[in-house]
């Protein structure tokens, strides 16, 4: 899997974003903005694993081939 595809950069800035947004506006806790970068820095690093991990899984997979 090629970590600097442009399509792989985008999906986790997009998942940061979003998760970022979410936390900050829903959350009154005084210390809103420490909790909100790092949950949407966990799930963005969280999303690249798991679309690393669905690559792998693909690769491997010999139940596919037909011919």
């Amino acid at each position: 899997m090629n970590f600097k595809n442009p399509k792989y950069i985008l999906f986790g800035i997009i998942t940061f974003i979003i998760i970022f947004l979410m936390n900050y506006v829903g959350n009154d806790a005084p210390d809103k903005l420490y909790r909100a970068l790092l949950t949407a820095a966990v799930s963005a690093v969280a999303f690249i694993i798991g679309l690393w991990i669905y690559d792998r899984r693909d690769k491997n997979d010999e139940r596919n081939n037909f011919d």
